[in-house]
């Protein structure tokens, strides 16, 4: 038997506005509202809402038998909420079914474990209460951001209540194995591994539409039977990608949605072909073996490592610098601060200070929103740089309310008051960096 488990990523970022220096210190609106309600409405007139549609159609002709699995970032819901709640009636609408599942990972889709794990810890959490306030569900399932993952993001995550987690099926970590088993990770014998079949995955969401890819055009005949191939070899094919491949990367002229509605029928066919979520692939299936992935992957690019966000030295000042400044953010006890802060952790921003070539460098320029990487990191940093007069303000203001020490002396001659405060030298909070273009 195969079982073909979906599971679809939806995640927006929100995106700052072109931050220019002079607005350090006397503008702290730092995000592109326009942009960002413009982004939101257009994918979900070509993605969200269709294929939405689409999917309840088909999980009510197959009569529950069609089953998918969704993260959605809390950047993204918030977003949905705030410029298209229709977004969220239609998942709403998915998750009355009973077939489909919402998994957890970090609200604000950050880099947070790499840098500041209770951090982390607390964006699990805020992620968690928001599906269960909006869908009903409290997830065992987790996917961190980019499935992003190694020995000990499992054994952490183990720790949070977490019964299964999600990796990418590199070649160099799975060797002679196939990624259409289930695995224990190494350290975390309580948890399920559930590794992302890349090839068939990327098969959709990069090829579909490539008309140079020697199997085009792909049909669902051909794909349903290279799914079917996984018989006797396997027991769950694992096809994850980005939710946005229906309608957005790949647009409906070249017929993503006519291989989405007819793809069910075609897998189901076969007698020992099924669909589960997530949480059922674990549960279903035993692990076979332990796998042992030390140094982090993720699903992004040729290597498969951290070099999409953290490659360069625009990405690792950037990022420490914010690692840094969010410890002092936490300190200050502002909130509407903190909420600012956190959604500068969302990976995207240093996605778009990407600075390779060749294929993958034409994956990162379709994403940006600068001209260039170092447009990126300038407005970041700029932005950044006004965050840490916010704090020094919050500092000088709770000092102000501090109330005098006050001493009252009688002398001979009558009452005499001295008021005395101490003075607090303002902390140089922020470094400076220079960065040699590469």
């Amino acid at each position: 038997m195969v079982s073909v488990c979906f599971y679809f990523q939806v995640h927006q970022p929100i995106r700052l506005r072109k931050y220019s220096v002079f607005d350090i210190g006397n503008n702290s609106d730092y995000f592109d509202e326009h942009k960002n309600q413009e982004i939101i409405k257009k994918v979900s007139r070509k993605c969200y809402l269709p294929t939405n549609k689409l999917l309840l159609k088909l999980i009510s002709q197959h009569k529950g038998k069609f089953k998918v699995s969704f993260c959605i970032s809390g950047v993204a819901l918030e977003q949905f909420e705030k410029y298209a709640p229709e977004i969220i009636h239609s998942f709403r609408e998915l998750a009355k079914t009973g077939c489909v599942e919402f998994i957890n990972e970090t609200y604000y889709h950050s880099l947070s474990f790499l840098f500041d794990k209770d951090e982390f810890k607390e964006q699990v959490m805020l992620h968690k209460q928001k599906i269960k306030d909006l869908f009903g569900q409290e997830s065992k399932v987790f996917r961190n951001t980019e499935l992003i993952y190694s020995n000990e993001l499992a054994n952490f995550v183990q720790d949070l209540g977490y019964n299964t987690i999600l990796a990418e099926g590199a070649d160099h970590i799975l060797g002679w194995r196939s990624p259409n088993f289930v695995y224990t990770p190494k350290t975390a014998e309580k948890m399920k591994l559930l590794l992302k079949n890349y090839k068939l995955s990327d098969d959709i969401a990069f090829r579909f539409s490539n008309k140079g890819w020697k199997e085009y055009p792909l049909t669902v005949e051909k794909y349903a039977k290279w799914i079917s191939a996984a018989n006797g070899n396997g027991f769950v094919v694992n096809l994850f990608m980005d939710y946005e491949t229906f309608g957005e990367h790949q647009w409906e002229d070249t017929g993503i949605f006519e291989f989405l509605e007819h793809l069910p029928d075609e897998v189901l066919k076969h007698p020992d072909n099924n669909f589960v979520t997530l949480s059922e692939a674990a549960s279903k299936y035993s692990s076979v073996a332990e796998m042992d992935i030390h140094n982090f992957i993720s699903w992004a690019d040729i290597e498969r490592d951290l070099s999409a966000w953290l490659g360069n030295s625009l990405q690792n000042a950037a990022a420490n610098e914010l690692y840094r400044v969010g410890r002092l953010v936490r300190e200050a006890g502002d909130l509407k601060l903190l909420e600012d802060w956190r959604k500068l952790t969302t990976s995207d921003h240093f996605y778009y200070m990407c600075i390779k070539w060749f294929s993958d460098g034409d994956v990162h320029k379709y994403f940006n929103p600068y001209d260039t990487p170092y447009d990126g990191f300038i407005a970041f940093m700029n932005v950044l740089n006004d965050i840490v007069i916010r704090i020094r303000g919050i500092k000088k203001q709770k000092e102000a309310s501090i109330r005098p020490n006050t001493y009252t002396l009688k002398p001979d001659s009558g009452s005499f008051t001295h008021t005395f405060m101490s003075e607090h030298p303002s902390n140089n909070l922020f470094d400076t960096h220079i960065i040699n273009k590469p």
